[in-house]
Order: structure tokens, then sequence, then C-alpha cells
């Protein structure tokens, strides 16, 4: 039952599993999933991580990156998620993150994003990250979005909705029952995206994280949010998120 209710309890406890989780992709990503030449880290910030990246990394040539030989070609299998989506043909353009480098010039390549209750609770801080999230892929970072928090009144169709409504001219529906999402985008002048939706109670799949456009590893979602629950949630916060026990 790896999607919790996670509105039974307050946001300091969703910021500590938050913690935990991004420790435990940190250990799955360093630990074999990622391929030679890449690594992740865990990087603290205050609402400035897209601007300082982009100040402080050093342009580096495509050609200066070795190819990729690791991961999964999009080609050869298409992440199994049911939706793919693709900017209109005219689009406008316009915490703690976990960053995926590139040991050459130490590039952000990726980022891995879990939405908290502080980037949903008024309209400037979804707008604040949504446009954090979009500056990364024009700037070709790639971007992974964890989105386990129902839509309010400043997201209704979820933080993803709010991300991609500056793609697509065509309003992004969630679909019914299933409030939940995990969004997969590759960066790029004309970002595309992979979306899947999950009800309460649902088992998270893997997701590609691309480290290429057209290259990606599957990150090992429910497994890496079970350890940070089993193992980063006491016993008597669990009964409370699981419905057994009242706060």
């Amino acid at each position: 039952m790896p999607v919790h209710d996670w509105t039974r309890v307050d946001a300091g406890t969703f910021h500590s599993f938050h913690l935990g989780w991004i420790a435990h992709l940190t250990e799955a990503l360093n630990g074999g999933v990622l391929p030679s030449g890449y690594y992740a880290m865990a990087e603290q910030h205050g609402g400035r991580l897209i601007a300082d990246i982009l100040t402080l990394q050093r342009p580096v040539q495509e050609t200066s990156v070795p190819a990729l030989h690791g991961g999964v070609a999009v080609v050869d299998a298409p992440p199994r998620v049911r939706r793919k989506l693709e900017p209109a043909s005219a689009y406008r353009i316009m915490r703690r993150t976990l960053t995926i480098r590139h040991v050459i010039g130490h590039r952000v390549i990726a980022l891995i994003e879990i939405v908290s209750p502080a980037n949903k609770d008024r309209a400037s801080n979804v707008s604040e990250f949504s446009e954090k999230i979009r500056t990364a892929l024009s700037q070709g970072i790639h971007v992974i979005l964890a989105d386990l928090l129902p839509p309010g009144s400043h997201d209704p169709q979820g933080m993803h909705g709010a991300i991609w409504q500056f793609f697509d001219d065509e309003l992004y529906e969630l679909p019914a029952g299933e409030p939940f999402t995990m969004a997969s985008y590759v960066g790029g002048v004309r970002p595309e995206g992979y979306a899947e939706h999950f009800a309460l109670g649902a088992p998270l799949i893997d997701m590609p994280l691309f480290l290429t456009p057209d290259r990606y590893v599957n990150i090992p979602l429910e497994s890496t949010y079970m350890a940070a629950y089993r193992g980063g949630m006491p016993e008597f916060l669990r009964d409370i998120i699981e419905g057994r026990q009242k706060k």
C-alpha cells in the first residue's frame, strides 16, 4: 500500500518522510541504478536552486560528455506509463532536491522533486514551484515529479497540471479517482512528459529518469518509498496515516 493519505498528518511529518525517501532514492541510484559517470546527491536550497545552477554550472560542450551506453533506449523500450505528453505546436514558452550529475564538469543532468504541502499551500508557492520546473526543462535538465498529495484550490489538477498548462493550451485533467501523479519530463526546447496517476493505496510503478533525451533508467519508487515509510515512520504515526487511529 505505497500511496498513503498524508493529509492525516501534519506537514512536518511528511517532511520527515520526504527526507527519508530522498535518502533511499540516493542509495538506490548510486548503488547501481545509474550508469558509470553519473551520481545522485541530495541538495538543500532556499528556493533558488535552478537560478544557482544556471549561474554556477560551467558550460560544457555536448561532445565532452561521453555517449551514454547504460540505461534503456526509448526507441527499444518506451516507458511503461499510460500517458505520453507532447507540447502543443504553439505552446507557451515561457527545499530539498535530489540532483543527478555527471562527473565531467559535475553538471546537473536531472532532478527528482517530491512535492511537499508547502508547495501547495498558496498560489504563489504553486507558481514558484512550477516556474522552477519549467526553467529546469528549458535548460535541458530532465525532471521526475512525485506528487502524492491531493489537488487543492491552487492546483486543481495537481502540480503536474500546473506545470503542463504552460506547454499545452488544452486543460490537463486528472483521471477520475486517481488524484496522485508521477511524471517524468524530458528537458529541452520542446519538453516531453510521461505521466502515471494513482489512487489511494495503489502501488507505485517504476518511472523513467532520463539522462539523455533518448535514454533513461527506471527509478525504483515503490521499494524506496516503503523503505522510508517502514524505517522512518514510528508505529503510532503509521497507525494514524493508515486510518487505524485518530490524532
